[in-house]
This record gives C-alpha cells, structure tokens and sequence, in this order.
C-alpha cells in the first residue's frame, strides 16, 4: 500500500480564514465568505507586492501601524461616547465614573489616550520616513499632500479630545493652546471666539470640541486615510527599496500579497495591540482634580506636541512664533515634492552616502546650535532693548527671524560650495535641521520650562505652584 503523501501544515491565515468561516457552514457559502474576505484584503492591496518591499526595515510598518492605532480609536471611542456627557462640570465627575464603577472602563480611556498619543508620533516617523526615501515625488506627491493633511488633523483630534476630561490639566492646556489662535492677522479674534464658544474657555468650547472631536475630524480622517491607501494602489504600490550604489533596478521578483503580506500585517498588528493593552494596564490617562477657572497652574503648558511653538513664543513676536514660522514650515513641507523632482534615488535612505553625511551633519548643528541660542536669548540678547524705538514686530520678531535664518542660508551655501550637493541633498540638509530644531525646542518646553516659564534643569525643578 502507497504511503500517502503527507499534507503540509495550514498557516496561519488559512487557520484564522476557518476560524472566521466556521465548517458548519455549506461550502459553497464558505467559498463566497472567504472570497469576500480576499476581496477586502485587496481592495487595500494589490493582488501582488514586490519581495523587496516587504522588508520591515525599509517602510518600519508606520502606515499600518498609523491605520491599526486609528482603528483602535474609533472602536475605543465608540465605547466611551456612550459613558460620558460634554457638558461642564458632569464631564468631570463622568470620567470618575468610568474609571471607578465601569467594568474595563479605566483601561478603555487609557488604552484610547496613548493610542492617540501614539499616533501622533507614529504619523510624524512615517512622514519622515517617506520624506528619507524620496517616496513623496512624482507620481506620489498627491499622497504627501494628503499626508500631511492627516497629521495636522490627527494633531487636531487629540488637541480636542484633550479637553474632555474637564480637569486642571485639560483645562489650562487648551486655554495656553487656543490662545496662539488670537494671533491670526484679522481674523484671529473672532476665530477664537468661533471654536471656544465665547471669550474663553467654558461650558462651550468643551461642546464644540466633544462635536469636532467625535464628528467633522474623525469622518474626514477615515476618509482621507481611505483614499490614501487607494492612491498608494493607483501610483504602483510601495517605492521599491535600493542601496545608494545602485544605479539600476535590479531584478523585480513578485509574491501573492496573501499570505506573504498578510502573515506579516496580521503578526505585527496583534504584536503592537498586546504591547498597547500592557502598558495601558499599568500607566493611567492623567487625570487632575476638575477644572477651576480661578486658579491657574504655575506654568501653564500647552499639550506636549504643541510645546515646540510655546516655546516659539517665548522667543519672538508672537505674530511672528505663532504664525508666520509655523505658516512658513506647514507651506514649505507641502510643497517639497515640487523642488525635490529628483527620482534617481528613490528608494534610497537619505539620497546617498554625502546625503547621509549631511543629515547627520545637519542635525548634529541643530542639537548644539538651538539649545545655545535659546540661552543666549534667555540671558543674553535684549532685542526690544536694544531697539527700543523700533515696533515689537520687527524688533523682537522680523528682526530675530533674519538673524536666525541667516547661518542656515549660508550653511546652505557652504555644503553646496565645499560638498557640490544637488538640490535634493540641500533640501534634506536644510529640513533636517529646521526638524530637529523643532524637536529640540519641543524638550525644552516639556523638560526644562518650570514656575514663569523660566528655564531649570530638571533635577532642580521646583514644585509646581498652584
């Protein structure tokens, strides 16, 4: 008698497809079910995706990553729109509620509070990580534009969720936060008066924000993120991964997304949920006693992804920190896919072998330069003092924009002179630097900003005042 040849073993999509798809059910209805399935998978997928691609350490799983996190927060969402009131001060005494009386109700909040923090971060490293290989230029560089949209709404769903909990925190976070709105040539004030409700911050800023936060701003997330990965099927998938001495394509060597792809998404994805459960099961969500109005902490902080402006503030004009920098930067990164057309190194972390030399030229200046300028700012230059006839915007605004923008401008000049770096290496040189800038004026507003805004080291922090 024939041995009979043994069958190999069910992988682990096929497992979950029976698992999904129960035997009980008639074959032809399992047929239909699985071919619903397969038809989700790749209606986000092509039916096929280049080996090279699938390498974690090219794309870091950031896009799914960002699109598993927001899944997470529409369903943990869900759940605790149906425990909580947005009106003042019930909101309060709701999320008592929830994290005491509520079965799994303190780790719903939790979990739905750093994965929204995450996301930020995760958002701002995929960005990056498109902007490092070039994968924003022709034919993608409409999905670098809605990229970027998507973080500054991600940004605008966590700076209005912020608010919800209605403590001290909350409260004077997004009091420090929407006042940078008032700075708005014209318009400034009757904008902050349309997303608070009044002159301030009250019963009807927590209600125009619960309203944004669980309507216009998700649906236009979900939306864009859809047509996003649509886009990434419609201009040809992932850019392909190369080295900085490869000249031509190698070889395109395909496999079937299912199960290649989908084994690698479904294990990083129940990866990154068990992470997420584990620390929200033992760090909680902030939360401070209710909002008072009549007591104000000492210092008064922004949210920690809006302290790099804060800090901005500090240090010019505030027509000058609050919009005309921060204009300037979200215009200059919606438009770098039209002054970085070269397609050459697409593929390639950081353009070449100069183009990694310079990036890491670039943020070693900006590590050591920005801390230095904020000290000598904080106790040294006196711009208003020192042209004390001059208006306070070009005194302490335009004035200090030029002299601070001016070393970058001849750096510019000194790596195209000594290093003969093309277009493209000027511009990764130069958005490195203003990036780790920012990052760095981020920490010393979060880190080193104690009692009046005054700079400690953090060791030597006093207690905070209320």
């Amino acid at each position: 008698m024939d041995e009979q040849t043994p069958q190999p073993e069910p992988s682990i999509f096929q497992r979950m497809r029976k698992k999904l798809v129960p035997e009980g059910i008639p074959s032809d209805d399992r047929g239909r079910i699985r071919m619903v399935v397969g038809s989700l998978i790749l209606h986000i997928h092509p039916s096929k995706v280049e080996v090279s691609s699938l390498k974690w350490t090219y794309t870091w799983g950031l896009g799914g990553l960002s699109a598993l996190l927001m899944t997470i927060l529409g369903l943990t969402g869900i759940i605790l729109l149906n425990n909580y009131t947005p009106a003042a001060p019930q909101a309060y005494f709701d999320i008592l509620e929830l994290n005491s009386n509520i079965w799994f109700g303190e780790l719903i909040r939790n979990l739905h509070h750093w994965s929204a923090n995450l996301l930020i971060v995760v958002t701002v490293l995929h960005l990056i990580r498109v902007f490092a290989t070039g994968a924003y230029r022709p034919p993608r560089e409409l999905n670098w534009l809605i990229g970027v949209a998507m973080l500054l709404l991600v940004l605008g769903a966590n700076f209005t969720g912020y608010l919800l909990p209605w403590d001290q925190l909350a409260f004077w976070a997004i009091t420090v936060g929407t006042s940078i709105i008032s700075y708005i040539p014209l318009i400034g004030g009757w904008f902050s008066n349309l997303i608070l409700g009044g002159p301030e911050v009250g019963a009807n800023t927590l209600l125009n924000f619960y309203s944004m936060h669980i309507s216009f701003i998700p649906l236009a997330i979900f939306g864009l993120m859809s047509y996003h990965f649509w886009r990434v099927r419609k201009d040809g998938g992932l850019t392909r991964p190369k080295s900085a001495n490869q000249i031509e394509d190698s070889k395109v060597e395909r496999v079937t997304t299912i199960p290649h792809l989908v084994h690698r998404e479904l294990i990083f994805a129940l990866g990154w949920t068990a992470a997420l459960l584990l620390f929200s099961m033992f760090v909680p969500a902030p939360l401070e006693g209710i909002a008072n109005p009549a007591l104000s902490p000492n210092p008064a902080k922004a949210p920690w992804y809006f302290m790099g402006l804060q800090e901005l503030l500090l240090h010019f004009h505030p027509l000058v920190g609050a919009i005309v920098i921060p204009g300037l930067l979200v215009t200059g990164i919606f438009l770098l896919p039209f002054f970085d057309l070269h397609l050459d190194s697409v593929g390639v972390y950081f353009r070449s072998h100069r183009g990694r030399a310079l990036t890491l030229l670039s943020s070693g200046i900006a590590l050591i330069a920005t801390p230095i300028w904020v000290l000598l700012d904080e106790f040294v230059l006196d711009w208003t003092g020192w042209l004390s006839s001059w208006n306070t915007l070009l005194s302490n605004g335009l004035v200090p924009l030029a002299v601070v923008t001016l070393p970058l401008v001849l750096l510019d000049g000194w790596i195209t002179k000594k290093y003969d770096a093309n277009t493209e290496e000027r511009v990764l040189f130069v958005a490195t630097f203003i990036f780790t800038a920012f990052l760095v004026l981020t920490v010393i507003g979060i880190f080193f900003r104690g009692p009046g805004m005054s700079l400690y080291l953090p060791w030597n922090m006093p207690v905070v005042t209320h």
